[in-house]
């Protein structure tokens, strides 16, 4: 049942490093975006950071469910 569930687990963050990692690519494009007034840009730079973040602790937890779903 755990292998199930760290499974499971291991797709759902998965996922939600997918989405942080598509967030994180508009997020760069705003930031990039000349037309873009300098408040934007730099709100687009910060929410890409923590959009980073994000991607990586997802991947990471997705690997730490992978390894207990295969033990």
């Amino acid at each position: 049942m755990d292998t199930i569930k760290n499974a499971a687990n291991s797709v759902s963050e998965t996922v939600q490093g997918g989405a942080s990692q598509a967030s994180k690519e508009g997020n760069k494009h705003i930031a990039k975006d000349g037309n873009n007034d300098m408040s934007t840009r730099a709100t687009a730079a910060k929410d890409m950071v923590g959009d980073k973040l994000d991607q990586k602790k997802h991947e990471t937890n997705s690997n730490i469910a992978q390894q207990k779903a295969d033990l």
